[in-house]
């Protein structure tokens, strides 16, 4: 009995260094990058308990070191796209720098130079202070308050920097909104994103035409629709909309493509979303979602 029982140690025990250095094995190509293969089994035992562990655990460092790797690829692209986009209007800083030293340069083209300037200027500050705004949202250090706000007098804010720009352009505002509609939510931000969508629609809108903000309200949410007279959205460019530094067909010469991915981030951070199509009768359409509970 005692030979026998020897010997059934004896295989166990050489059975189970077996399978010890089988998971080494594995381990190792594992740190090594290669794929976790499933070494999980439905049998009992200690053995098979640490196999489906070790199983768990090396899915999960695979998903985070490709989560790493998106990551660090995103990254590449955001720098990439940042530095394009500060590229243009640095070039034309220095060009217009080096023409305005020469003493000889009419008055008139200097003036003509130095608004130019003006212009490069503001827009490498609006790219950088919304790059600063992505990326604080993105580390979640920016505190969205929790304040009842009236969307008429929302709108109105949103409005009162596009006045001027519209009026130059011959382009007109239409405003359909009931004064008792009310939301909680952050006042300044939410202002500032509905800007980026009424910005948007003008840059796309012909002269001597009208956008139209219609809002309703039912008992999931507050909806704010803004539709424009322009050529509308290209199909293919729909699902990308939003995207960082995307910038489709009828984009502007001088878009960015922050603007609404801006807003869409701004919304989404406090509670709301927004969608693009094309309107039935024309042009593109902004549907911006105020949830009233978190969904």
């Amino acid at each position: 009995t005692a030979l026998v029982m020897g010997v059934i140690y004896a295989g166990f025990t050489a059975w189970r260094y077996r399978e010890m250095r089988h998971l080494s094995v594995y381990l190792s190509r594992v740190y090594s990058g290669g794929k976790p293969l499933d070494i999980r089994d439905n049998r009992e035992g200690e053995l098979s308990m640490l196999k489906n562990d070790l199983y768990k655990i090396t899915c999960v460092l695979e998903r985070q070191a490709e989560q790493l790797y998106a990551d660090k690829d995103y990254l590449a692209q955001s720098l990439a796209n940042i530095s394009h986009q500060l590229k243009t209007p640095l070039t034309g800083l220095f060009v217009m720098n080096d023409l305005l030293r020469d003493e000889k340069l009419p008055l008139a083209k200097r003036r003509e130079f130095l608004n130019s300037s003006s212009e490069q200027l503001e827009r490498i500050e609006w790219l950088v202070t919304s790059l600063l705004t992505l990326s604080r949202i993105d580390a979640d250090v920016i505190t969205f308050k929790r304040e009842t706000i009236s969307i008429d007098q929302l709108l109105a804010k949103a409005a009162e920097p596009l006045a001027v720009p519209m009026e130059a352009e011959d382009i007109a505002l239409s405003v359909d909104c009931p004064q008792d509609i009310q939301w909680q939510g952050d006042f300044s931000w939410t202002a500032e994103a509905v800007t980026n969508v009424l910005k948007n629609a003008a840059e796309h809108s012909p002269a001597g035409s009208t956008i139209t903000v219609r809002v309703a309200e039912n008992p999931l949410h507050t909806e704010i629709i803004v539709t424009d007279e322009g050529i509308g959205i290209a199909e293919e460019d729909l699902p990308f909309l939003f995207q960082r530094f995307y910038k489709g067909k009828q984009a502007q010469p001088g878009s960015v493509g922050i603007g609404l991915a801006l807003a869409k981030t701004i919304l989404q951070s406090q509670n709301g979303d927004i969608f693009a199509s094309n309107a039935p009768e024309g042009g593109a359409r902004f549907i911006i979602k105020l949830y009233k509970q978190t969904v």
